[in-house]
């Protein structure tokens, strides 16, 4: 089977690792949007920000979409064994086939049911979300109405909590609103669930991609959604950079980063 020891090295990396990653201070955090097979955006980012240096949160969907999905999951798993201080890989939706099939899911359908297996394995244990002291929750979509924080770390794989986290859309209408637009199977979340939960969990900023209809900023700023690959025809291929210098009130105070 290919990659084989690089799968198994990853799924060591991985055991017993949270499912809520708590970021360190005194290092600028970049937050790097969707890849989707986009290899030369992964290494791009890995140049310009360098682990150690930075801490690169990846927001998940690393595969399918584009045409170097495999070697991009690659790339990112070499990344978090090489560096597990400073390289954060969350769970998007496209990472967790082992809970869920869906489409497209070119990445996927072409692995042999080895592969399959194996790599929908090792991708069920990364994170689902990671937290800075500064107030600033980075997810893949929305968040479920948790208590606590600390509720994610036992969210099991596949339950309706866990599909919010990486399957959520975030809408500017009320929550009735959003709930009734909804058009696909992904569950929607509106302002007033926003205000809530942020409440809630004492969140001054939330970074997140998943959604390319969605605005950069939502929420008076406070919700930030940044994309990093050419899968949906190269706009807003950013990063956002949270420095450890600058006090963080909303998203806005992110530094948004043109790849190119």
């Amino acid at each position: 089977m290919r990659d084989a020891h690089l799968i198994a090295s990853l799924e060591c990396a991985l055991d017993g690792a949270p499912r809520l990653e708590r970021l360190p201070t005194g290092r600028p955090v970049v937050f790097v949007g969707d890849t989707h097979g986009d290899v030369e955006a992964t290494q791009r980012v890995l140049t310009r920000f360098p682990p150690g240096e930075h801490v690169l949160v990846f927001l998940g969907d690393y595969v399918d979409r584009g045409p170097a999905s495999l070697e991009n999951l690659v790339l990112l798993a070499r990344s978090r064994i090489d560096h597990p201080e400073s390289v954060v890989l969350l769970m998007g939706n496209h990472e967790g086939w082992a809970a869920t099939s869906f489409s497209p899911a070119d990445f996927w359908e072409t692995l042999s049911p080895e592969e399959e297996e194996a790599w929908s394995g090792v991708l069920s244990l990364l994170p689902f979300a990671a937290y800075h002291p500064q107030g600033l929750l980075a997810v893949h979509g929305a968040i479920p109405a948790v208590e606590s924080l600390e509720e994610i770390e036992g969210l099991p794989l596949g339950s309706p909590d866990w599909k919010a986290i990486v399957w959520g859309d975030w809408s500017d209408a009320s929550d009735a609103e959003a709930e009734t637009a909804l058009v696909t199977s992904r569950p929607a979340f509106g302002a007033d669930h926003f205000a809530h939960v942020t409440e809630r969990l004492e969140l001054r900023a939330v970074v997140r991609s998943h959604q390319p209809t969605a605005p950069t900023h939502m929420y008076d700023g406070r919700c930030l959604t940044v994309f990093t690959s050419h899968a949906y025809g190269g706009r807003r291929r950013q990063v956002a950079t949270l420095h450890p210098d600058r006090p963080l009130r909303t998203a806005r105070d992110l530094e948004l980063v043109d790849l190119g």
